[in-house]
């Protein structure tokens, strides 16, 4: 008995904690939960602007986001190769957080979709240049057996941020007009205007705050190609290829709120439920992957996804929307900073800037056919008027139960690289 309590006293000592987490973590954290204020009190009414104030149909918002995304994809690949090759990661993310520091304001400006757009395009620039150097840097800061926490914190600052960007853009549309349905092009602007300081700060914390990490050897050269890192990855991007086919932007979220009555301040308020359940449990899902298959803790959050797209597709009322959109904050939580962790885990520390890069620029390129497909399936296309509002999360959903059940049955179990 007496041996039985040692033991126990020795594993919650081993067990690493937030305190633990080193410097750098902070710094990223810290960026990140700027950044997202900034960010969040922008893009996710960017779509109410599009659709309310400039007459967007949701086919062209869906190829703003898919281009968007496409850019930085290609970036990603690119950032992360070359963070390898340097061996450093923090100058690479600094520039990529002040670029799209810099586009904000023009933002306020933009009265065309095509100017939305192109400052859209430019801010995900900066998030492609930035994500694979930042997620490395993360994993070069830390032990294996703090990696889920270290990811997992770093999603919870992240969308801390998040909720915090939100509440101030609520009180802005409710202090500016109310329960009005529709969002107005002042009340957007004035949000514009604020989210620049958060902006700011944010590059200031990462090049105050982080350092690079230095390796006891010296890089090699890295190269772009997949066997180079493994059969286990290669399947890992096959999965989260089928998954993120069927991932389309949030933005469409958003709108499907919108289109069962929900109001502008609802939708903000609606999101901070969204940001605070993700913020909740990123952490102690990272936590829990670094004692756990990390797979699990993946596949619990794809069986989230799947049934709250599937939901979104049945919902006949605003409420519905409202809970449905609040639990998906589950599945960010469980899955996003648990499959960064996992990168790190399958490839060797030598490559692990252009495994993030690979990874993040995958989802990246299928997110355009991914939006795409959402906005056709939603309003059609030329003389074809589509298959209505729930057909997208109808599609989505599918594709995340495949995905889980190939995670569960062709992904195998991977042992933390060091």
């Amino acid at each position: 008995m007496a041996e039985a309590i040692e033991k126990s006293k020795a594993l919650k000592v081993e067990r690493p904690k937030v305190s633990d987490l080193p410097r750098n973590v902070w710094a990223v954290g810290f960026t990140s939960f700027f950044m997202d204020i900034s960010s969040e009190m922008v893009l996710n009414i960017l779509p109410l602007f599009l659709s309310n104030v400039l007459g967007v149909p949701t086919s062209i918002i869906g190829l703003i986001d898919g281009i968007a995304e496409a850019i930085a994809s290609v970036l990603k690949l690119f950032s992360g190769w070359l963070s390898d090759k340097l061996g450093g990661r923090k100058w690479l993310a600094v520039a990529g957080y002040a670029l799209s520091a810099v586009s904000k304001p023009f933002f306020y400006i933009a009265s065309s979709w095509e100017l939305i757009g192109a400052v859209r395009w430019a801010d995900r620039v900066g998030k492609g240049i930035r994500t694979a150097p930042r997620d490395a840097l993360v994993a070069d800061s830390v032990t294996p057996k703090m990696r889920g926490l270290a990811f997992g914190f770093h999603r919870a600052m992240d969308t801390a941020g998040a909720m915090v960007g939100l509440i101030i853009a609520a009180v802005v549309v409710w202090m500016a007009q109310k329960n009005a349905v529709d969002l107005t092009k002042p009340t957007f602007q004035m949000i514009v205007l604020i989210s620049l300081l958060p902006a700011f700060l944010a590059v200031l914390s990462l090049m105050i705050g982080a350092k690079d990490v230095n390796v006891s050897q010296k890089r090699a050269l890295p190269k772009f190609s997949l066997k180079s890192m493994g059969r286990p990855f290669t399947i890992f991007l096959v999965i989260v290829s089928i998954f993120t086919l069927g991932n389309s932007s949030d933005a469409f979220l958003t709108l499907r709120a919108q289109n069962l009555g929900n109001t502008v301040t609802g939708i903000m308020l609606m999101l901070v439920s969204f940001n605070l359940i993700y913020t909740l449990v990123s952490t102690p899902a990272g936590s829990l992957s670094d004692r756990v298959d990390r797979r699990t803790i993946i596949i619990g959050g794809w069986l989230v996804y799947a049934v709250i797209y599937l939901g979104f597709g049945f919902a006949t009322q605003a409420w519905h929307v409202w809970v449905l959109y609040a639990i998906y904050g589950l599945y960010y939580g469980m899955a996003y900073g648990t499959a960064n962790a996992l990168v790190a885990d399958l490839v060797p520390e030598s490559l692990r800037g252009t495994a993030y890069g690979t990874y993040n620029g995958i989802i990246g390129i299928l997110a355009f056919p991914a939006s795409l497909i959402a906005g056709i399936l939603w309003q059609g296309i030329g003389s074809w008027s589509g298959l209505g509002p729930s057909a997208p999360f109808f599609f989505g959903g599918t594709l995340a139960l495949l995905a889980a059940l190939l995670m569960a049955f062709w992904m195998p179990k991977a042992k933390a690289a060091a």
